[in-house]
């Protein structure tokens, strides 16, 4: 799953910004001029000097581990490793580019509000952003739809051509003789119909996509502000509960609007 993937990436990028970081390079450093310069043997006839070379590993392992276990520093890196799969950068419509960015603003707040939260409603809040994370993958998801939509020139140049192909084969019906070629005449009207039909429905699923991100960011500062308000007494309530439901529908319809758009397009094509 998309979600495992971020995770995995966003443990080892703790790791290495860990192993890399300026403390374990002073651990290095300073061990190394402890083991080069420091001879305790005199003082302690057991000592060894690979001994600083133990406490120095020691040193540094318990630092990596503790930032690897540190709740705050897997979130942080969670956050970062979700935002840098999506690129906003890519969305070449300026609207949708401005509700994802917006949508990411919402996302930070909420795990601001959950950095601040102790105990079950820290975990409430934390799960909250975990769904809030699909919601928002499903929004740059619909904003890639329009963006391909919107950037198929085929379609704006039918929507001009196919009326007037109707016109002329119905013409051509009104002087033709034949039953048979009028009968040909007629289907091929069918379905210059149907594909017109089906150009319309394309422009009104974009425009329709277009209106349900804006809606779709309204309910995503609404549920923002839910969550500033949700107390600790009220994690178990229905409150707390409706609150995950609102969001499940959200990405449900972001769903269905996504395969709405899939379906359109895949008419568009059956019929070229």
């Amino acid at each position: 799953m998309a979600e495992d993937k971020v995770r995995r990436d966003a443990m080892m990028a703790i790791a290495r910004n860990a192993v890399f970081s300026w403390q374990v390079a002073f651990t290095v450093v300073f061990t190394l001029i402890l083991y080069l310069g420091v001879d305790l043997s005199q003082t302690f006839p057991f000592w060894q000097q690979w001994f600083w070379l133990l406490g120095g590993g020691a040193a540094a392992g318990a630092f990596i581990l503790a930032t690897i276990t540190d709740p705050n520093e897997a979130q942080e890196a969670l956050s970062r490793e979700f935002e840098r799969q999506y690129d906003l950068s890519n969305l070449r419509n300026r609207v949708s580019r401005k509700h994802l960015q917006d949508a990411m603003e919402y996302r930070r707040n909420m795990l601001t509000l959950a950095k601040r939260a102790k105990g079950a409603l820290y975990t409430h809040l934390v799960t909250t952003v975990s769904d809030v994370n699909d919601w928002i993958g499903h929004m740059y998801d619909l904003a890639l739809h329009i963006d391909s939509f919107e950037s198929n020139e085929l379609v704006e140049r039918d929507r001009k051509l196919v009326p007037q192909q109707i016109e002329k084969t119905r013409q051509r019906i009104n002087l033709e003789k034949d039953p048979a070629v009028k009968a040909d005449l007629q289907r091929q009207v069918d379905q210059l119909e149907q594909q017109l039909n089906n150009l319309n429905a394309t422009v009104n699923s974009v425009k329709r996509a277009e209106i349900q991100l804006e809606s779709t960011l309204s309910s995503l500062g609404t549920i923002y502000a839910q969550m500033a308000r949700l107390g600790t007494k009220e994690v178990d309530s229905s409150r707390a509960q409706r609150l995950r439901h609102e969001i499940q529908d959200e990405v449900a319809s972001l769903q269905d609007t996504i395969e709405a758009m899939d379906e359109v397009q895949q008419q568009q094509l059956r019929l070229r």
